[in-house]
């Protein structure tokens, strides 16, 4: 990364102490952020153990977070994104798309935290906060205000079976349900403690005034060194993410791939009246979708990336790798990809994959790779 790219991205607020910590930094979604930690004895596939079996601390401050206000706030969301915001009451979060009305493309995936019936928080992936945004800005109704809080929270994820603990021992409220909330305090500053995370294991999501960051993160490293708290970067995040089968915008979701095909109308709302993109999506799961995301699990030492081609054991081409890696956990190679229906490839099937021009086999498989340990 040259100088003028280095200059040109967002810092989080604890930019100095990955710094100091010899953190590996890189561009993502227009923030430098820690990869991992080589100057701490850490690595993508040490600090994935450390999630798996420990506990692991991330800087996920890059998240963007907006707030949505006023009569009908809750109304409104439940108008344009795409999950059922009724399922769910105050104190509890949901996962949702943003959808392109047009083409039913998926602009961003996020966590919606219902605050109350008029305050919703928003929480976006980094690159496409403004476009969200923008997005419901443009149909806003009056006395509804959208609020862009990039840069006023910090969000930082406590990862393993391990974080419970870890939370307890900050004196933090812990024993509440998956995909809920509540607010506490940490010191002087607030702190909203959510039951969520990107990793498949147990654990928390700190969100806290960016003037905090500082503090909360000293005091989980600190009081997380008897638990064996590492702090881990966005590799081993990735790492732990495809494990799961959990997509990425930009690779999995995108403007060109539906939740249709990426298996995710389990976060739509089919009965509401209204959501951007109802119509395309709805035609398009009648008819069932021309492609599906599926798992792959590597029979030798290939390892699939994105982009590279899959064929069917009789060597036509029938898709795409969205997401791969080395799982850490398993010690083969595992990826996704998006695969035509037309070709009859389904659970089981053995494919080939192209890795740098050596023909790789592969199993055909539904996620997750490795049991959940979310509850």
């Amino acid at each position: 990364m040259s100088d003028a790219e280095t200059h040109s991205l967002k810092t989080s607020p604890l930019h100095d102490r990955h710094v100091a910590l010899g953190a590996k930094m890189a561009d993502f979604g227009g923030w430098e952020m820690p990869i991992e930690y080589p100057g701490t004895g850490g690595g993508v596939l040490i600090e994935h153990k450390a999630v798996r079996e420990g506990v692991g601390v991330f800087d996920v401050s890059h998240l963007g977070k907006a707030s949505v206000r006023g009569p009908g706030a809750a109304q409104f969301i439940n108008s344009t994104l795409s999950n059922d915001l009724e399922r769910i009451c105050a104190g509890q979060a949901q996962y949702t798309l943003c959808c392109d009305d047009a083409t039913g493309g998926v602009v961003d995936d996020l966590i919606v935290y219902y605050r109350s019936a008029e305050d919703i928080f928003l929480v976006p992936n980094a690159a496409n906060t403004a476009e969200v945004v923008r997005r419901l800005n443009a149909v806003v109704p009056e006395g509804i205000t959208i609020t862009d809080e990039h840069e006023d929270y910090a969000v930082l994820a406590v990862q393993g079976p391990n974080s419970t603990a870890l939370i307890e021992r900050l004196g933090l409220p812990a024993d509440h349900d998956y995909m809920s909330f509540t607010a506490s305090r940490l010191g002087e500053s607030e702190v909203t403690v959510c039951r969520t995370g990107y990793t498949g294991e147990h654990g928390y999501e700190l969100v806290v005034p960016w003037s905090a960051a500082l503090s909360t993160w000293d005091a989980l490293l600190e009081h997380g060194e008897s638990f064996g708290a590492r702090p881990c970067g966005l590799g081993a995040r990735d790492t732990l993410r495809t494990e799961m089968g959990y997509p990425l915008h930009g690779q999995d979701l995108s403007m060109e791939i539906t939740p249709n095909q990426a298996r995710s109308g389990w976060a739509v709302g089919w009965k509401k009246p209204q959501f951007w993109g109802r119509d395309p999506l709805s035609a398009e799961r009648e008819a069932k979708p021309a492609r599906l995301l599926w798992g792959l699990r590597s029979n030798d030492r290939g390892i699939p990336r994105p982009h590279m081609e899959v064929k069917t054991d009789s060597g036509e081409v029938c898709g795409e790798v969205t997401s791969g890696t080395f799982s850490p956990t398993l010690r083969i190679g595992i990826g996704l990809a998006l695969i035509e229906r037309e070709r009859g490839v389904t659970e089981g099937s053995v494919v080939e994959v192209d890795v740098r021009g050596r023909k790789s086999s592969m199993t055909v498989v539904k996620p997750p790779f490795v049991d959940s340990h979310v509850r």
